[in-house]
């Protein structure tokens, strides 16, 4: 198997809504697994919190997620961004326009500096967006 990359997203109470919403974005297969499936908290409000989610899109894309527990510090948006990239420009528009949903815009996808078209955003879950798709070589 080839080494991926798979970004894993902290939630506080709302992982199965995120992936979900994901699920939509990307397609594929949704795996989710609560903390009561696996008896792994003592708490029995947790008992329903994703312990862990796996999303595996058609196109090999992979993003992991779950629900924090009450017990552990959660900042959603501190220290994460997700890139997408490439240059199936279709494929990553659609992305884009999906993912901007109810979405705080920082940057709109559009012709960047070096080329590409680039756009930023933090989705309406808090997670951080870079969209990169890259331009036509130079000749």
């Amino acid at each position: 198997m080839t080494t991926r990359l798979n970004p894993y997203l902290s939630f506080r109470d709302n992982a199965r809504e995120a992936m979900a919403f994901y699920h939509s974005v990307f397609g594929g297969n949704l795996n989710t697994s609560t903390f009561g499936d696996f008896g792994a908290s003592d708490d029995p409000a947790e008992k329903d919190k994703v312990m862990h989610s796996m999303l595996e899109a058609p196109n090999g894309l992979v993003l992991m997620g779950a629900d924090t527990p009450n017990s552990m510090d959660h900042n959603p948006g501190d220290n994460i961004s997700i890139s997408l990239s490439g240059d199936d420009e279709a494929e990553l528009r659609g992305y884009w326009d999906k993912l901007a949903e109810g979405a705080n815009v920082a940057e709109q996808l559009s012709k960047a500096p070096w080329g590409d078209t680039f756009g930023m955003l933090t989705d309406k879950f808090g997670i951080n967006w870079l969209v990169n798709i890259a331009g036509q070589p130079q000749q």
